[in-house]
């Protein structure tokens, strides 16, 4: 987990930004948090594990909750208490924690009220770690607590290869890529450009599987980019009309969940609940 840590290290002001850079990036905030408000208990102390400089943090501290923040990123983490502080909820944020999502035994069991783990699960390459791990969040939720996981598609990671990196395709380092949805580091791209640290790219059946054969109840599933997945020029484009880019969120929120959709876009959401019983 070293490469991810200083990856996230190098760009934790990038993180901050990027799911409201534009358009196309807002819609994942937006569809998130159309299912954290849906299924969030009214109050309560939530876990946002990986949650890097504290997007989801700070929004569900101005609405009330209790929150402690976990990341392995110690630069993502130095600018969430600065984004905290800045937001003047420090009195809602209980800890912010440097940990893995594979190791919470800092907590106890049955401590939260809510698990958010958006983005922790894909890069957990190995089995046994994507296991361990979702044990872990459901080991420290609540019985009946809603567990909300997003992880970046396979399938659409395939379109993103057609979009901007035809040469993977044929480049044999990224066959374990296409066979087994494992993406390596390797270093500096072709271009010059940092690649992407460690990462596994899930499909919507995989992750469902993991975590009701961990004693979690599956809710919904999402795009969070729905329709506009991999349309960043039209998405940006249309948000300039008001009327229009209003009309369009509505049919995202309204279509994000059919089946037809969830493993093609760039990420998906897994809503769950642990099972009383």
């Amino acid at each position: 987990m070293g490469i991810v840590k200083e990856f996230y290290d190098k760009i934790a002001e990038g993180e901050w930004k990027r799911l409201t850079q534009d358009a196309y990036h807002r819609l994942e905030l937006i569809v998130t948090k159309h299912f954290l408000e849906k299924y969030l208990p009214k109050t309560g102390l939530v876990l946002d594990a990986g949650g890097g400089p504290g997007r989801y943090t700070v929004e569900l501290a101005k609405k009330g909750y209790d929150v402690v923040l976990l990341d392995l990123s110690p630069k993502c983490l130095e600018l969430a208490r600065r984004k905290i502080a800045r937001a003047r909820v420090g009195n809602r944020v209980r800890q912010v924690v440097e940990g893995s999502v594979a190791d919470l035994s800092m907590f106890q069991a049955e401590q939260f009220d809510a698990v958010l783990c958006l983005g922790p699960f894909s890069h957990l390459i190995e089995e046994r770690d994507r296991g361990r791990a979702a044990g872990e969040v459901v080991r420290i939720a609540k019985r009946g607590a809603p567990l909300f996981i997003s992880v970046i598609g396979l399938h659409g990671v395939f379109r993103t290869v057609l979009q901007r990196l035809p040469h993977e395709l044929t480049e044999p380092s990224h066959e374990e890529l296409f066979v087994r949805g494992v993406h390596r580091y390797h270093g500096i791209l072709h271009k010059g450009e940092r690649g992407f640290p460690d990462a596994y790219f899930w499909h919507p059946k995989q992750l469902k599987e993991l975590f009701e054969n961990k004693g979690v109840e599956t809710v919904e599933m999402a795009t969070c980019e729905g329709l506009s997945s991999h349309l960043q020029g039209p998405t940006n484009k249309l948000y300039r009309d008001k009327e229009k880019w209003a009309k369009w969120t509505q049919l995202i929120l309204r279509t994000c969940t059919d089946s037809t959709l969830l493993g093609m876009g760039e990420h998906f959401l897994y809503v769950g609940r642990k099972k009383s019983t």
